[in-house]
């Protein structure tokens, strides 16, 4: 396998599958090493390795789910700040990639040469990083029942809208939610079906882009309501819309979520289990091309 200064790690089967032969192609022009992953928890390995041996630009080839692994593995091996990161969009969303304005395989490669490099936030939960959201509630493999066609539409929401169509008889969690920094501390407590932390996205009003270099999380809270009037469109509406009564929002700089069960979270796609967990940013602790479309500061 070879290394360099410039190293390209390419989830193959990502998105449809035909990219990694123009990826091959477009890497070697730009003077990038290839590592390819085989199965799950390569990304991670390799993100590990390449921190490990030092490597100064790293480009992703994937969807969100392997930037996550590269980022997580760069992490372990404490190397997520000394490094810039070049995100190639090879997946079925590329939430990431659309929020950095990179609109497809060769722009991003383009990018690698000219793009802006800003520092943005890092989200942390668990000592986990992810940048573009932390979602907790619905069922764990809502996430990942999504189809394609859903989530090129409604992008991160999609986990939400699949989870409401798959599970209209969910139990609301008992919660509490904790929240520090911004210049205030708040607290919410009671039956929640979704909590949705964007560090990269927002999920209210119009939704689209948060603010990436705030220090700050937008949170969503969505209100347990009664399964008869969880339709899609209604949800939709629900985490969409202005002034709902069953959605809440703040904006922090640490949230801990609290339950006296465990709770299932969606971390960039990554799922995990917990009863308790604290979110924070790390503000603009990761160097990242982007492209001219991107919004420092979006409305």
């Amino acid at each position: 396998m070879q290394v360099g200064s410039r190293t390209l790690i390419m989830n193959p089967v990502s998105g449809t599958g035909d990219h990694a032969e123009l990826v091959q192609q477009l890497a070697r022009g730009k003077g990038f090493a290839v590592w390819e992953t085989e199965g799950a928890g390569d990304g991670r390995a390799l993100g590990r390795r390449a921190g490990e041996e030092g490597v100064s630009e790293i480009a992703v080839c994937g969807g969100d789910g392997t930037i996550n692994e590269v980022l997580r593995g760069l992490n372990a091996a404490d190397h997520l700040g000394e490094v810039t990161l070049n995100v190639i969009p090879g997946g079925t969303a590329n939430l990431l990639a659309g929020t950095l304005g990179i609109r497809d395989i060769r722009h991003g490669f383009d990018l690698t040469d000219k793009g802006e490099i800003r520092a943005l936030d890092v989200g942390m939960a668990d000592g986990e990083p992810f940048v573009v959201s932390c979602i907790a509630g619905f069922p764990a493999d809502a996430s990942t029942a999504a189809s394609g066609e859903l989530k090129d539409r409604l992008g991160t929401l999609a986990f939400v809208v699949t989870g409401i169509k798959e599970a209209v008889e969910f139990e609301g969690l008992e919660l509490r939610l904790d929240f520090h920094g911004g210049g205030r501390s708040d607290s919410w407590a009671g039956s929640a079906v979704t909590v949705l932390v964007g560090n990269a996205r927002r999920f209210i009003e119009q939704g689209g882009q948060a603010d990436m270099e705030d220090g700050l999380f937008d949170v969503a809270v969505v209100e347990d309501v009664p399964a008869g009037s969880l339709a899609v469109e209604a949800a939709i509406h629900r985490l969409l819309g202005e002034g709902t009564d069953s959605v809440h929002h703040f904006q922090s700089a640490q949230v801990t979520v609290t339950s006296d069960e465990s709770v299932t979270f969606s971390r960039d796609g990554e799922i995990a289990e917990h009863g308790r967990v604290t979110m924070y940013t790390r503000p603009r602790a990761l160097d990242v091309r982007v492209g001219p479309e991107y919004e420092p500061q979006p409305n």
